[in-house]
């Protein structure tokens, strides 16, 4: 398996597991179908300084994708970032998300930013354990912020400091 910086030909296997995420899973809070064009729009916004699109590959195929960028667009909040990362059902387990995650970490470090912060639903332990592994904390959860699949949702916040 190989961690890089997504290109425009990742986008295809990109869209299958954010297209996975959102059709069956509570980690993103929408129900609508994502499209390519879409991808394409958070290739081009993860492009610039401060923000990175990852991919984990292994051989043709996307295995996982991370990526980090403002976690506000405030001013005041240009020293932190928010952090996603999506690992291909049937892949989930084995590594490629940390191995994402540990890379966004490095790269946010070297661009300067301060705390890293994880929005996760609040059920999603694996998301959960995952971050807490890497040194994220806790900061608190928002009660039935979201809805989706006809339910309530919470939102934990997690964040890690990076320098």
């Amino acid at each position: 398996m190989e961690i890089r910086p997504a290109t425009e030909s990742d986008l295809p296997g990109v869209l299958e597991i954010h297209a996975d995420a959102v059709a069956n899973s509570t980690a993103i809070w929408t129900d609508e179908p994502p499209t390519l064009e879409g991808r394409r729009e958070w290739l081009t916004n993860h492009s610039e300084a401060g923000r990175a699109a990852l991919v984990a590959v292994d051989g043709d195929l996307v295995v996982g994708y991370g990526s980090y960028g403002p976690f506000h667009a405030k001013e005041g909040y240009r020293h932190t970032c928010e952090n996603s990362v999506y690992v291909r059902p049937g892949h989930q387990g084995s590594g490629i998300g940390r191995s994402l995650l540990e890379t966004l970490i490095i790269e946010a470090t070297a661009d300067d930013l301060h705390v890293m912060v994880a929005l996760i639903e609040a059920e999603n332990e694996a998301s959960v354990g995952l971050h807490r592994s890497l040194g994220f904390v806790d900061a608190g959860v928002l009660r039935e912020v979201g809805t989706k699949f006809g339910r309530w949702l919470d939102l934990r916040y997690m964040t890690r400091a990076l320098s």
